[in-house]
């Protein structure tokens, strides 16, 4: 067993303690993902903690998360979640806003990056804490113009903040969709996976150029994603929030230790 741990630690660049702390979490990310989005809140931590640089984790998520996704994608579109005349304006504009936040993450040094991190994990965790729903709430239909205007305007953004960062991508699609295009949660759950989809593979695209990806690493891990949102896509549930949201708290935790710990140290 040792020696199998040795030689997937040499294929994928990490320790074998950092290895299996990736692949465990990705394949809880992939699960948690599928069922209520936020998976990449606990994805990037787990590549972090193994000790990638903040721009080749932020890339290398990509490639895993997007094997993951893809599966999702494909289940949801089987159950008949996304209508595609509806999908192709909204992944469109996930295109352009995650091919801008991309190229725009390149241009930052890490130092930058892990005190953005700081900022953001607090508020992030407090979001997750204080939401008592993810999407379940069910609102009046807007009109069909409307809808697709509003939802076009969440994928550019969202997809920006993919781009750029990534995680609570699905989180805050489901709910913006839910919340502000008057979505039902089966369409906006499919609409998300659909605009996840484009943003992580857009990302992935451009990281993969500029040379950022650690691809034997991400490969390995995309296989525990796509387990992971295989089996969250077959239980999709409007409880998946109380499902995510305590372990979601937890891992954002360890992360956010992990950051103070590296900026002290100066690690």
């Amino acid at each position: 067993m040792e020696a199998l741990f040795d030689s997937m630690s040499a294929f994928g660049g990490v320790s074998p303690f950092g290895l299996a702390v990736i692949c465990a979490l990705v394949f809880l990310a992939g699960y948690i993902d599928a069922i209520a989005g936020g998976g990449g809140l606990i994805s990037l931590p787990a590549y972090m903690i193994a000790g990638l640089p903040t721009h080749a984790a932020l890339a290398t998520n990509k490639l895993g998360s997007t094997m993951g996704t893809t599966v999702a994608t494909i289940q949801y579109a089987r159950q008949g979640f996304i209508r595609p005349l509806f999908a192709l304006p909204c992944i469109a504009c996930a295109i352009a806003g995650s091919t801008f936040g991309s190229n725009l993450v390149l241009l930052m040094d890490d130092s930058f990056l892990r005190l953005f991190m700081l900022l953001i994990l607090p508020a992030t965790a407090f979001y997750v804490f204080r939401l008592k729903g993810f999407g379940a709430e069910q609102r009046q239909p807007l009109s069909p113009r409307r809808t697709v205007l509003i939802s076009c305007l969440i994928s550019l953004c969202i997809g920006i903040y993919d781009g750029f960062y990534g995680p609570g991508t699905g989180t805050f699609l489901l709910l913006l969709l839910t919340g502000a295009a008057h979505l039902g949660l089966g369409s906006a759950a499919g609409i998300t996976k659909a605009v996840n989809l484009t943003t992580n593979a857009t990302a992935l695209v451009v990281f993969l150029v500029n040379g950022q990806v650690w691809i034997g690493l991400g490969f390995l891990a995309g296989c525990f994603s796509i387990a992971g949102n295989y089996l969250g896509a077959r239980t999709f549930t409007k409880n998946g929030g109380a499902i995510a949201r305590p372990l979601i708290i937890v891992v954002l935790c360890v992360f956010f230790a992990k950051v103070v710990y590296d900026l002290v140290t100066g690690t």
